[in-house]
């Protein structure tokens, strides 16, 4: 059934789980579409909710349609206009949209720009840039409460509540679902990176779920990435988010086996990545840096992903490099991940110790207190200090606190190799 975070329940009946992942793909387009034609942003995922609870009513006693988006799509514009009769709100939006086709097959509604209209209604400035991230979360890229929670390291009461007075805002604001002016973008680029970044993110690491990705996130973001550089070729960070999107997706094909199983970055078939799409990544990164404005957060975190696309092995990677641009990194975006990533490059330098003090560090300071992120790394480094006992331990506790199936299970993987190499040596290590 569905949640209050939007989305439905994991598992369920074989209709349930075509639902999520209709739920999934079509959501923002859908979202988007009433919010054009409403004018409400809040109005527009109200009644989306509650085309989601009807098909959860109507399929599994008549089937699942044909064309399930623009089932649900038919059903949220009367949903919408229902809110408006019981409020005998009739005014000509309500007559516009009263006398408009239900949503057939060939339905040709421009819902790309859509999408990209509700990316920069989400990311009003009368929002907090909290605000406008779990909101954008919410509806484009269709994230339940507790996933938002889990990436941007939250409770989840805290999230939901951050939605609801974001979608109030934007009511009593009567902000506009449209696309600003161009001399209003600025004020919004900001917050617009911020999420197509973090939509991206949870694409290529799923924070739950069954699977390591979701492609169809991260595919998504990129293409909305893509149409910002178009429309901001002066912006250098516009083009540096595209470049770090474009060399961390052409990994996507390496990361699973043939069996489906995860492949970790050291042990993956650097022949399967995907070329053309590095390229892209690199000739983006040259574009922000022909700007001539320094390298942004960004545009270092994709130089950072160039090192890894241009080495033949993670042994032959400039980890000395890696290690400089996590450092730029950090002074100019403090985050206690970038101190977790950079520790792992010191420690690919040859100075594990220090890494882990530095892990340690993160660890006391409670930034990441329910994360799998530092039992994960410092598992990984106790592992190479030869503190099995201790690493074994480490990665359990991170497997527990992991969202993600994938994670949990390459975790669980590293423990159980671990036992059995302090079997062999009789528990000595």
């Amino acid at each position: 059934m569905a949640r209050g975070g939007g989305g439905l329940s994991p598992a369920g009946s074989p209709t349930e789980r075509a639902l999520e992942t209709v739920w999934r793909r079509e959501s923002a387009r859908i979202v988007g579409a009433l919010a054009r034609m409403t004018g409400d942003l809040g109005v527009a995922e109200d009644a989306a909710q509650e085309a989601l609870v009807e098909a959860l009513r109507v399929w599994p006693r008549d089937g699942v349609p044909r064309n399930t988006g623009a089932w649900l799509l038919a059903v949220a514009k009367r949903r919408a206009i229902d809110a408006w009769r019981r409020t005998d709100a009739r005014d000509e939006r309500y007559r516009t949209i009263a006398l408009e086709p239900a949503a057939e097959e060939d339905d040709t509604e421009p819902i790309d720009d859509d999408i990209l209209r509700l990316v920069f209604t989400a990311c009003h400035p009368v929002l907090s840039r909290e605000s406008q991230v779990a909101l954008t979360l919410r509806v484009v890229g269709g994230l339940t409460s507790e996933e938002i929670a889990r990436m941007l390291l939250v409770p989840v009461p805290t999230v939901q509540a951050r939605i609801t007075r974001a979608k109030k805002t934007l009511g009593a604001a009567h902000v506009p679902f449209a696309t600003p002016e161009p001399d209003e973008w600025a004020e919004r680029l900001g917050g617009v990176l911020a999420v197509v970044y973090l939509l991206f993110t949870e694409g290529y690491a799923a924070t739950s779920g069954e699977r390591w990705t979701r492609e169809d996130l991260a595919n998504e973001a990129l293409r909305l990435g893509r149409i910002l550089a178009a429309l901001l070729r002066r912006e250098p960070e516009v083009h540096g988010l595209v470049a770090l999107m474009e060399l961390q997706a052409s990994r996507f094909r390496a990361r699973y086996d043939d069996a489906g199983a995860a492949v970790l970055l050291a042990d993956q078939d650097r022949t399967r990545w995907d070329r053309a799409q590095i390229e892209r990544g690199r000739a983006a990164l040259r574009r922000s840096d022909a700007l001539g404005r320094g390298r942004g957060a960004y545009a270092l975190q994709a130089a950072i992903a160039e090192c890894h696309a241009v080495a033949p092995s993670v042994a032959d990677t400039d980890w000395e490099r890696i290690l400089l641009l996590y450092e730029a990194l950090g002074r100019l975006a403090p985050n206690p991940v970038v101190e977790l990533n950079r520790a792992v490059a010191l420690a690919m330098t040859g100075s594990p110790e220090e890494a882990l003090a530095l892990v340690d560090a993160v660890a006391a300071s409670g930034a990441l207190r329910d994360s799998h992120l530092v039992p994960s790394i410092r598992g990984e480094l106790l592992t190479r200090l030869g503190r099995d006992a201790e690493a074994r331990e480490e990665l359990l506790r991170a497997a527990e606190r992991a969202g993600n199936r994938t994670q949990r299970d390459v975790l669980r993987t590293k423990a159980a190799a671990l036992a059995e190499h302090l079997e062999d040596d009789g528990g000595r290590r």
